[in-house]
């Protein structure tokens, strides 16, 4: 049976914060998502814009935790090889999501019209889904290798 580590304080509260935040954000994205109606385009597309901007932020914060050098994934690794995979996975699901998120940045930004505000909607809902499932996936991870649990959102 494998020993498990320990997994260094400081790093829990990390990943704790980034996921708080990124929770925070997504709802954020979703929220603004849920606004338009006819006329009402170029401010729904100013609300969506920002809020991916910070989903943004958000995610390239999480992924810095997880895959920097002395990360996360590392430590996911050390204490549990097994799991190099799920690791690889998610990371490759990171670059990924920065894509996706890149792209509806420019879409927002760019003129809209009615057709431009269900497209959006979609590939962002899409996003989100995505992001949850990823979320779902590391707090697994963390569960799998420490036993631990990243808790509930705040």
């Amino acid at each position: 049976m494998e020993m498990l580590a320990a997994v260094p304080v400081d790093n829990l509260d990390a990943v704790r914060a980034r996921r708080a935040e990124l929770h925070e954000s997504m709802a954020a994205l979703e929220q603004a998502l849920a606004g338009a109606g006819p006329g009402r385009v170029e401010p729904w597309a100013e609300r969506v814009h920002v809020a991916l901007v910070e989903l943004s932020a958000d995610l390239r914060a999480h992924v810095h935790v997880s895959e920097a050098p002395g990360g996360l994934y590392e430590e996911v690794v050390a204490a549990a090889p097994r799991l190099a995979g799920r690791v690889r996975r998610l990371a490759t699901e990171h670059a990924e999501m920065l894509r996706l998120v890149e792209d509806l940045i420019a879409r927002a930004g760019g003129p809209m019209d009615d057709d431009g505000v269900a497209s959006m909607r979609t590939r962002a809902t899409a996003l989100l889904g995505r992001l949850v499932r990823h979320r779902q996936a590391s707090a697994d991870l963390l569960y799998d290798a420490y036993e631990t649990d990243v808790g509930g959102e705040t």
